[in-house]
């Protein structure tokens, strides 16, 4: 028997059969509907969180820490690591920083700041290492021996809910120092205010808004030390090579365990991971509702294989061969399959929409103030629609609806004509 007749007698049987033919059908859309909706919106929440990062995270700077996370910080960085770092294999700059360790800032009227952190740095080799980040919203950098100037972050320099600092005000920093375990003083150092940066968020693994900055210089002699450091800055040449990189600065240490590289890219791409597994998770649930329609289209088509008993034994009986029969039935299946996948898929573009703006709207930021944590925004999941993933949907329908329908269909092919013909 030619196909074109095989189809029109499959399409002519779930014709007669029109409401079975449709909760059937309408079990493999939902499955569909479920598998496009949840992929899109995975693909799109990843793309969402992949690109705040990427915004969030210098990718080609290395951040550079004595010691580690878990077992604690160690002593700080010398001059000499330093250098060390910069003659690494595709270290294109690295600076250091040095925190102080019990500091706070008040500005003239002895209220006291929002500055949380207060550091020394290279303010010329800042610029170069963070241009898009650490920028000037009014006044100037000072010079690198200008021991009388400090640079406030954008919420350091207020206090309550207003800024209290302008530029060229100035601030007073009571510093308590701890030259062994049972002594300690305060001392205050009195500076002038010559910049404040602009407002940045949460970048990188901190956040320069609640920072004040202050020349390197003026940082070690306040501390009666030689120059060293809590913390390296260091930007790479070629971000693709930074974890060879980073695996390089650790070899220069005779201890390896003294120093932690935080690699921004590996971080990512763990975090990329993670969404793939949960974005796996979600289209095995999903996938468990189409499975659920094939063993409706089994039931389905084996009380209609019983129903159709004579009709398979007049079909036997006029030529009809046994595999006549079994693609019939499983064209049928298949009928079931497309037209359930087709859709589906339409269905699933819109439901996502429906979902994105759903969760777009409940999972909103929490108000910010000034002392908030700015820099962030409203969540905006926009799904994204992937080839792969709509063909994979597609021929997993037809696929789930033809496998289960196999039984039914092979069954129907066995039967004797003799005895189909006397079926009541």
């Amino acid at each position: 028997m030619r196909a074109k007749k095989i189809f029109e007698m499959a399409v002519s049987n779930l014709k007669q059969r029109k409401l079975r033919t449709a909760l059937t059908t309408l079990g493999v859309i939902v499955g569909i509907t479920t598998i496009i909706g949840l992929a899109s919106l995975g693909e799109g929440l990843r793309t969402d969180v992949k690109t705040r990062m990427q915004a969030g995270f210098e990718l080609n700077n290395l951040v550079v820490f004595p010691g580690s996370f878990t077992a604690g910080f160690g002593e700080p960085f010398e001059q000499t690591d330093l250098s060390n770092i910069r003659n690494v294999s595709n270290v294109q700059l690295a600076t250091g920083m040095r925190t102080l360790a019990e500091v706070i800032v008040y500005n003239a009227s002895d209220a006291r700041l929002r500055a949380v952190t207060v550091a020394g740095i290279n303010f010329t080799e800042m610029q170069q290492m963070l241009p898009e980040r650490f920028r000037l919203t009014a006044g100037a950098f000072p010079s690198d021996n200008d021991t009388g100037s400090i640079v406030l972050g954008y919420t350091a320099a207020a206090s309550n809910e207003t800024r209290s600092v302008n530029v060229g005000d100035n601030v007073t920093l009571v510093i308590t120092l701890h030259p062994s375990p049972t002594i300690s003083y305060n001392i205050n150092e009195t500076l002038t205010v010559s910049g404040i940066l602009q407002e940045a968020g949460t970048s990188g693994i901190t956040n320069f808004d609640y920072w004040a900055f202050i020349p390197m210089s003026k940082a070690t002699a306040i501390e009666f030390g030689r120059e060293s450091y809590q913390i390296i800055l260091v930007r790479v040449t070629d971000a693709e090579q930074e974890s060879q990189t980073a695996t390089n600065i650790e070899n220069t240490f005779n201890n390896p365990y003294r120093v932690t590289v935080f690699v921004p890219s590996s971080f990512m791409q763990q975090v990329d991971n993670i969404l793939n597994i949960i974005q796996i998770f979600l289209l095995a649930v999903a996938s468990i509702s189409l499975l659920v329609a094939g063993i409706g289209i089994m039931n389905i088509m084996t009380v209609s294989v019983m129903e159709r008993t004579r009709e398979v034994g007049i079909l036997k009986a006029i030529g009809a061969k046994s595999r006549t029969v079994l693609t019939m039935f499983l064209t049928e299946a298949a009928i079931i399959g497309i037209a359930g996948g087709l859709i589906g898929i339409l269905i699933g573009y819109g439901t996502s929409y429906a979902l994105a703006s759903v969760l777009s709207n409940f999972i909103q930021p929490q108000q910010t103030t000034l002392f908030s944590t700015p820099g962030t925004q409203a969540l905006s999941i926009t799904p994204i629609f992937t080839p792969q993933w709509t063909i994979a949907a597609f021929i997993f329908a037809v696929t789930v609806c033809i496998v289960f329908g196999l039984y039914p269909a092979r069954k129907a092919s066995k039967l004797n004509p003799v005895e189909a013909l006397h079926y009541e």
